[in-house]
Protein backbone atom coordinates (compact mmCIF):
# COMPACT_ATOMS: atom_id res chain seq x y z
CA UNK A 1 0.00 0.00 0.00
CA UNK A 2 1.38 3.31 -0.89
CA UNK A 3 1.66 6.19 1.67
CA UNK A 4 -1.11 8.06 0.07
CA UNK A 5 -3.62 5.70 0.41
CA UNK A 6 -2.62 5.32 4.09
CA UNK A 7 -3.19 8.92 4.54
CA UNK A 8 -5.66 10.18 7.18
CA UNK A 9 -7.62 13.28 6.99
CA UNK A 10 -9.48 14.95 9.65
CA UNK A 11 -10.87 18.32 10.73
CA UNK A 12 -8.46 20.64 12.31
CA UNK A 13 -9.85 21.91 15.84
CA UNK A 14 -8.13 24.65 18.03
CA UNK A 15 -6.52 22.35 20.64
CA UNK A 16 -4.41 21.59 17.16
CA UNK A 17 -2.43 24.52 17.13
CA UNK A 18 -0.04 24.36 19.37
CA UNK A 19 1.12 20.91 17.88
CA UNK A 20 1.06 21.93 14.77
CA UNK A 21 3.05 24.97 15.30
CA UNK A 22 5.77 22.82 16.83
CA UNK A 23 6.18 20.42 14.19
CA UNK A 24 5.68 23.31 11.42
CA UNK A 25 8.73 24.75 12.89
CA UNK A 26 10.40 21.04 13.01
CA UNK A 27 10.25 21.16 9.10
CA UNK A 28 11.64 24.72 8.78
CA UNK A 29 14.47 23.42 10.21
CA UNK A 30 14.55 20.52 8.35
CA UNK A 31 13.73 21.79 4.80
CA UNK A 32 14.74 25.87 5.60
CA UNK A 33 12.06 28.38 4.60
CA UNK A 34 11.32 27.09 0.58
CA UNK A 35 7.98 25.61 0.77
CA UNK A 36 6.93 26.80 4.14
CA UNK A 37 6.07 30.49 5.73
CA UNK A 38 6.50 31.35 9.18
CA UNK A 39 4.76 29.72 11.92
CA UNK A 40 2.74 32.94 12.94
CA UNK A 41 1.03 32.43 9.61
CA UNK A 42 -0.93 29.24 10.77
CA UNK A 43 -3.19 30.99 13.09
CA UNK A 44 -2.85 34.29 10.72
CA UNK A 45 -4.46 32.33 7.53
CA UNK A 46 -6.49 29.82 9.92
CA UNK A 47 -8.45 32.50 11.87
CA UNK A 48 -8.00 35.99 10.12
CA UNK A 49 -8.19 34.89 6.37
CA UNK A 50 -11.36 32.41 7.46
CA UNK A 51 -13.15 34.78 9.70
CA UNK A 52 -17.32 33.98 9.05
CA UNK A 53 -17.01 31.95 6.20
CA UNK A 54 -17.89 28.47 7.80
CA UNK A 55 -16.58 26.94 11.22
CA UNK A 56 -12.55 26.04 10.94
CA UNK A 57 -12.98 22.66 11.50
CA UNK A 58 -14.42 22.42 7.44
CA UNK A 59 -11.65 24.49 5.71
CA UNK A 60 -8.83 23.60 7.64
CA UNK A 61 -7.74 19.95 7.57
CA UNK A 62 -4.91 17.90 9.22
CA UNK A 63 -3.28 15.18 7.36
CA UNK A 64 -1.52 12.44 9.21
CA UNK A 65 0.47 9.05 8.62
CA UNK A 66 1.57 6.54 10.70
CA UNK A 67 0.62 8.48 13.80
CA UNK A 68 2.09 11.59 12.96
CA UNK A 69 1.00 14.77 10.99
CA UNK A 70 2.15 14.75 7.50
CA UNK A 71 0.50 18.00 6.33
CA UNK A 72 -1.90 20.96 6.82
CA UNK A 73 -4.58 22.44 3.83
CA UNK A 74 -6.13 26.19 4.51
CA UNK A 75 -9.49 25.99 2.05
CA UNK A 76 -11.18 28.56 0.91
CA UNK A 77 -8.78 31.70 1.87
CA UNK A 78 -10.12 34.98 0.04
CA UNK A 79 -13.01 33.09 -0.97
CA UNK A 80 -11.13 31.37 -3.64
CA UNK A 81 -7.89 30.30 -2.51
CA UNK A 82 -6.15 27.30 -0.49
CA UNK A 83 -2.82 26.40 1.34
CA UNK A 84 -1.05 23.17 1.31
CA UNK A 85 1.89 22.21 3.61
CA UNK A 86 3.72 18.98 3.53
CA UNK A 87 6.33 17.16 5.78
CA UNK A 88 9.51 17.37 4.04
CA UNK A 89 10.01 13.97 3.80
CA UNK A 90 6.44 13.52 1.90
CA UNK A 91 7.56 16.42 -0.79
CA UNK A 92 7.16 15.78 -4.12
CA UNK A 93 4.93 12.46 -3.45
CA UNK A 94 1.80 10.56 -4.47
CA UNK A 95 1.02 11.73 -0.99
CA UNK A 96 1.18 15.54 -1.57
CA UNK A 97 -0.29 15.34 -4.71
CA UNK A 98 -3.23 13.60 -3.14
CA UNK A 99 -3.55 16.72 -0.57
CA UNK A 100 -3.15 19.52 -3.38
CA UNK A 101 -5.96 17.13 -5.41
CA UNK A 102 -8.29 17.21 -2.27
CA UNK A 103 -7.76 20.91 -0.93
CA UNK A 104 -8.67 21.97 -4.76
CA UNK A 105 -11.38 19.88 -4.69
CA UNK A 106 -12.63 20.85 -1.08
CA UNK A 107 -11.88 24.97 -2.26
CA UNK A 108 -14.04 24.70 -5.40
CA UNK A 109 -16.77 22.53 -3.69
CA UNK A 110 -17.11 25.85 -1.05
CA UNK A 111 -16.38 28.82 -3.15
CA UNK A 112 -19.02 31.09 -4.80
CA UNK A 113 -20.25 30.16 -8.13
CA UNK A 114 -19.17 33.92 -9.66
CA UNK A 115 -15.71 32.68 -8.89
CA UNK A 116 -13.78 30.60 -11.69
CA UNK A 117 -10.76 29.86 -10.82
CA UNK A 118 -9.42 27.96 -7.62
CA UNK A 119 -6.00 29.41 -6.71
CA UNK A 120 -2.89 29.01 -4.82
CA UNK A 121 0.51 29.99 -4.71
CA UNK A 122 4.32 28.70 -3.94
CA UNK A 123 7.39 30.02 -3.56
CA UNK A 124 9.70 30.47 -6.23
CA UNK A 125 11.97 28.80 -5.32
CA UNK A 126 9.86 25.70 -4.88
CA UNK A 127 10.07 23.62 -8.10
CA UNK A 128 8.43 20.09 -6.40
CA UNK A 129 5.12 22.39 -5.57
CA UNK A 130 5.45 23.91 -8.87
CA UNK A 131 5.90 20.07 -11.00
CA UNK A 132 3.02 18.76 -9.17
CA UNK A 133 0.43 21.91 -9.85
CA UNK A 134 1.45 21.27 -13.33
CA UNK A 135 0.12 17.35 -13.25
CA UNK A 136 -3.03 18.23 -11.80
CA UNK A 137 -3.46 21.16 -14.46
CA UNK A 138 -3.03 24.22 -12.63
CA UNK A 139 -1.10 27.46 -14.50
CA UNK A 140 0.73 30.02 -13.22
CA UNK A 141 -0.92 33.34 -14.03
CA UNK A 142 0.60 36.29 -11.42
CA UNK A 143 3.76 37.32 -9.02
CA UNK A 144 1.98 37.51 -5.89
CA UNK A 145 3.95 38.37 -2.89
CA UNK A 146 7.42 39.55 -2.13
CA UNK A 147 8.92 37.57 1.05
CA UNK A 148 11.85 40.06 2.27
CA UNK A 149 13.97 39.22 5.04
CA UNK A 150 15.62 41.86 7.71
CA UNK A 151 18.77 41.16 10.24
CA UNK A 152 18.11 41.71 13.81
CA UNK A 153 21.64 42.17 14.79
CA UNK A 154 23.12 44.99 16.11
CA UNK A 155 21.40 47.96 17.30
CA UNK A 156 18.16 48.90 16.17
CA UNK A 157 17.01 52.52 15.39
CA UNK A 158 15.04 53.89 18.16
CA UNK A 159 10.72 53.74 17.67
CA UNK A 160 10.13 57.58 17.63
CA UNK A 161 6.05 57.98 16.79
CA UNK A 162 5.02 61.83 16.17
CA UNK A 163 3.95 64.37 19.47
CA UNK A 164 0.87 62.52 21.10
CA UNK A 165 0.95 59.36 19.73
CA UNK A 166 1.69 56.53 22.35
CA UNK A 167 3.61 53.08 21.07
CA UNK A 168 1.75 49.93 23.44
CA UNK A 169 0.56 47.00 23.62
CA UNK A 170 -2.66 45.82 22.39
CA UNK A 171 -5.30 45.41 25.23
CA UNK A 172 -8.71 43.71 25.11
CA UNK A 173 -10.97 46.19 25.13
CA UNK A 174 -9.02 47.46 21.82
CA UNK A 175 -11.02 45.36 20.01
CA UNK A 176 -13.62 47.35 18.71
CA UNK A 177 -11.13 49.91 17.84
CA UNK A 178 -8.56 47.40 16.20
CA UNK A 179 -11.99 46.23 14.28
CA UNK A 180 -12.14 50.09 12.53
CA UNK A 181 -8.30 50.44 12.41
CA UNK A 182 -8.24 47.54 10.15
CA UNK A 183 -11.20 48.31 7.74
CA UNK A 184 -9.54 51.80 6.96
CA UNK A 185 -6.37 50.08 6.17
CA UNK A 186 -7.46 46.90 4.00
CA UNK A 187 -11.35 48.11 3.27
CA UNK A 188 -12.31 45.17 5.27
CA UNK A 189 -15.44 44.23 7.29
CA UNK A 190 -14.33 43.53 10.68
CA UNK A 191 -16.41 44.32 13.66
CA UNK A 192 -14.85 44.71 17.20
CA UNK A 193 -17.54 41.67 18.11
CA UNK A 194 -15.48 39.82 14.95
CA UNK A 195 -12.54 40.32 15.50
CA UNK A 196 -12.50 39.42 19.62
CA UNK A 197 -14.18 36.25 18.74
CA UNK A 198 -12.30 35.25 15.86
CA UNK A 199 -9.08 36.34 16.92
CA UNK A 200 -8.29 37.82 20.24
CA UNK A 201 -9.90 34.79 22.01
CA UNK A 202 -8.36 31.81 20.07
CA UNK A 203 -5.27 30.17 20.10
CA UNK A 204 -1.94 31.51 18.99
CA UNK A 205 -2.85 35.22 19.48
CA UNK A 206 -1.09 37.08 22.60
CA UNK A 207 -1.93 41.15 22.55
CA UNK A 208 1.48 41.29 24.08
CA UNK A 209 2.89 41.14 20.04
CA UNK A 210 -0.25 43.42 18.86
CA UNK A 211 1.53 46.85 19.27
CA UNK A 212 -0.74 49.71 18.61
CA UNK A 213 -0.30 53.73 18.02
CA UNK A 214 -2.69 55.23 19.54
CA UNK A 215 -3.46 58.69 18.52
CA UNK A 216 -3.93 61.82 20.44
CA UNK A 217 -7.44 61.22 20.40
CA UNK A 218 -7.65 57.84 21.45
CA UNK A 219 -8.38 55.84 18.47
CA UNK A 220 -5.81 53.47 16.91
CA UNK A 221 -3.95 54.71 14.07
CA UNK A 222 -1.65 52.19 13.36
CA UNK A 223 -0.78 48.57 14.31
CA UNK A 224 0.89 45.47 13.96
CA UNK A 225 1.17 41.81 14.79
CA UNK A 226 4.12 40.34 15.34
CA UNK A 227 5.27 36.69 15.35
CA UNK A 228 8.41 34.63 17.06
CA UNK A 229 9.29 30.87 15.98
CA UNK A 230 11.86 30.34 19.17
CA UNK A 231 13.50 26.55 17.36
CA UNK A 232 14.51 28.57 14.07
CA UNK A 233 14.98 31.87 15.81
CA UNK A 234 12.66 33.81 12.64
CA UNK A 235 10.55 36.80 13.48
CA UNK A 236 7.43 37.52 11.30
CA UNK A 237 5.34 40.23 10.96
CA UNK A 238 1.20 40.03 9.83
CA UNK A 239 -0.55 42.01 9.69
CA UNK A 240 0.91 45.61 9.07
CA UNK A 241 -1.44 48.65 8.77
CA UNK A 242 -1.99 52.26 9.36
CA UNK A 243 -5.61 53.63 9.30
CA UNK A 244 -6.26 55.79 6.05
CA UNK A 245 -6.34 58.62 8.19
CA UNK A 246 -3.32 58.88 9.83
CA UNK A 247 -1.22 57.23 6.76
CA UNK A 248 2.29 59.21 5.97
CA UNK A 249 3.28 59.80 9.37
CA UNK A 250 5.64 57.15 10.22
CA UNK A 251 3.70 55.43 12.38
CA UNK A 252 3.54 51.77 10.83
CA UNK A 253 7.42 52.13 11.01
CA UNK A 254 7.18 53.18 14.37
CA UNK A 255 5.06 50.15 15.40
CA UNK A 256 7.78 47.92 13.31
CA UNK A 257 10.76 49.33 15.23
CA UNK A 258 8.89 48.70 18.71
CA UNK A 259 8.43 45.14 17.64
CA UNK A 260 11.81 44.20 15.89
CA UNK A 261 13.29 45.32 19.24
CA UNK A 262 11.02 42.92 21.65
CA UNK A 263 12.13 40.06 18.68
CA UNK A 264 15.84 40.87 19.19
CA UNK A 265 15.51 40.83 23.11
CA UNK A 266 13.20 37.13 22.61
CA UNK A 267 16.82 36.08 20.92
CA UNK A 268 15.59 36.24 17.15
CA UNK A 269 18.45 36.87 14.25
CA UNK A 270 15.77 37.68 11.84
CA UNK A 271 12.58 38.64 10.59
CA UNK A 272 10.73 38.25 8.08
CA UNK A 273 7.71 39.94 6.37
CA UNK A 274 5.60 39.39 3.07
CA UNK A 275 3.78 42.10 0.65
CA UNK A 276 1.56 42.06 -2.10
CA UNK A 277 3.91 42.50 -5.25
CA UNK A 278 2.16 45.34 -6.46
CA UNK A 279 1.91 47.17 -3.24
CA UNK A 280 4.47 49.75 -4.03
CA UNK A 281 4.44 51.92 -0.43
CA UNK A 282 4.33 48.47 1.72
CA UNK A 283 7.56 47.57 -0.48
CA UNK A 284 9.41 51.35 0.48
CA UNK A 285 8.67 51.06 3.68
CA UNK A 286 9.98 47.82 4.47
CA UNK A 287 13.20 48.95 2.50
CA UNK A 288 13.50 52.00 4.85
CA UNK A 289 13.21 49.14 7.47
CA UNK A 290 16.31 47.12 6.21
CA UNK A 291 14.42 44.80 4.61
CA UNK A 292 15.73 42.87 1.37
CA UNK A 293 13.69 40.47 -0.71
CA UNK A 294 14.68 37.32 -0.81
CA UNK A 295 11.68 35.12 -2.61
CA UNK A 296 8.98 36.10 -4.36
CA UNK A 297 5.79 33.81 -4.31
CA UNK A 298 3.61 32.74 -7.60
CA UNK A 299 0.16 32.08 -8.07
CA UNK A 300 -1.27 29.58 -10.21
CA UNK A 301 -4.82 28.82 -10.90
CA UNK A 302 -7.04 26.31 -12.48
CA UNK A 303 -10.44 26.15 -13.79
CA UNK A 304 -13.23 24.54 -11.42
Amino acid sequence: MTIAAELTMRPYSDADLPLLQRTFAEWIAVAGRCGYDHIGELPHRIYENLRGRRPVGELVHVWEHGGAIAGIAVNLRFGSAFDVFTAPSLRGTPAELEMLRVAYETTGRLMGRDEPFVLTDLFDCDTTRAELLTRLGFARFRTWDHVNERDLAGPLPEPVPPGGFVLREARPEDAEQLAVARNHSFDEDWTGELYRSAVMEKPGYDPAREIVVESPDGRIAAFTVYWTDDRNRIGHFEPVGTHRDFQRMGLARAAMLYAMRRMAERGMTTVTMNHNAENLPAAGLYASLGFVRRHETYGFRKPY
